[in-house]
This record gives C-alpha cells, sequence and structure tokens, in this order.
C-alpha cells in the first residue's frame, strides 16, 4: 500500500463531535494523484512512488519534463513527490490514488511549507522578552551579547540571533482525520497545519499511531 497522498490546504473550519464538542479541522483537498514513476529495489534501492498533483499547462512544461510525463499518460503536473509504498508491482504508471487510502479516524503526519515572514529579530524569531524600558534604558529589542570573551573567542554555532524567520519544512505529527469527503476530493483533519491556504502538503499514514 502507498504510504501517503499529495494535497492542497484550503483552510480551516470547525466541525462538532458527536457528544457536542467543538473540534478545529483543516480542510485539505487530497488528490487525485497520478503515479508518474515506479522505482524499485532493483534499479533505485528503495520502493516508492512518484505521484503528480495539480495538473499543469503543457505550454508550460518543459521537454524533459514532457518526457518523463508520456510515460505515464498525456496529463503534466506542477508537484512531485515519493511516497513508500510496500508492493511496487502493485501499481502501474498513470494509475490514480484517492482517498481510499484513509479511514475516519485513522492518525496521519502532515508534511508542509511554514510561511515565510522575512528577516526577523530575536524577539518574534526566538520568543526573546525584550530589555527594560525605563531607567534609560537603550536595550529594547536587541540580542544583547553573544560573544565568549577571551576564550573560545569566538560564537558558538547555533546561538539564537536574527535571521530568516519561517519559509521551512515542518511536519506536524499523529492528527486525526475528523471526515473524509471522497466525492470532493477532501479530507478534513482535527488541528492545524503548517503553511498558506493553497500550500502544498504531504499527508503521510502513521506506522505507530499515539493517542491523544
Amino acid at each position: 500500500m502507498c504510504k501517503g497522498l499529495m494535497g492542497k490546504k484550503l483552510g480551516m473550519s470547525g466541525l462538532f463531535a458527536s457528544e457536542g464538542t467543538y473540534m478545529p479541522v483543516t480542510i485539505v483537498e487530497a488528490g487525485p494523484c497520478v503515479v508518474t514513476q515506479i522505482k524499485t529495489v532493483a534499479t533505485d534501492g528503495y520502493n516508492a512512488l512518484q505521484l503528480g498533483f495539480g495538473e499543469k499547462k503543457i505550454s508550460h512544461t518543459n521537454k524533459p519534463e514532457k518526457g518523463h510525463f508520456k510515460k505515464s499518460g498525456e496529463g503534466s503536473f506542477s508537484f512531485l513527490r515519493e511516497f513508500p509504498v510496500d508492493n511496487p508491482e502493485e501499481y502501474s504508471l498513470g494509475q490514480t490514488l484517492t482517498l481510499d487510502l484513509f479511514k475516519i479516524g485513522e492518525r496521519v503526519d502532515v508534511v508542509g511549507t511554514t510561511k515565510g515572514r522575512g528577516f526577523a529579530g530575536v524577539i518574534k524569531r526566538h520568543g526573546f522578552h525584550g530589555g527594560r524600558k525605563t531607567h534609560g534604558s537603550k536595550s529594547h529589542r536587541i540580542p544583547g551579547s553573544i560573544g565568549c570573551s577571551a576564550w573560545p573567542a569566538k560564537v558558538i554555532k547555533g546561538k539564537k540571533m536574527p535571521g530568516r524567520y519561517g519559509n521551512s519544512q515542518n511536519t506536524v505529527r499523529n492528527l486525526e482525520i475528523v471526515d473524509i469527503r471522497p466525492d470532493e476530493n477532501l479530507i478534513m483533519l482535527k488541528g492545524a497545519l503548517p503553511g498558506y491556504k493553497s500550500g502544498i502538503v504531504a499527508i503521510n499514514k502513521v506506522k505507530f499511531a499515539v493517542a491523544k
């Protein structure tokens, strides 16, 4: 069985559970994904499926991509990603995978790209509390001293400093599938996902789920 699907984050909403409690959910348009390449231990050293998601105009596809996509059909895709698979012989090029992989109540891991916030200071980036505002202090939002005196006379790697914040891959683990609507290719996950609306995410099956 394939271990996951690609999808597009549509936004957040809320649902009421059977016992009346309200839960926040993120709605994801997951699939359909098309098998564009099959990788096996014999040829590539591991078993995986390369899936394509999000149709793209042929005029926006270069020649190498056209040659690659032609092996699985006539369509072209904006996004490609590999997912592990137990038995690649069960799949064929051009096969379409849908939300049948998942079931309500199952736990999944979701990989996405966080929102990019540009260059940020230590208060926004790392949660520093800042300096005092009174008694003539001129240290309000600066990081403060970072040196190490005469020894080792350098800044230690990993020091929390200003820099680029966000726009990095992040995984949210052990999310519960609340609802699945296969006719609309929609899956609803309890909780929040990384990234902005219309961002691409990967939904992966969890081998060992932990109840929350």
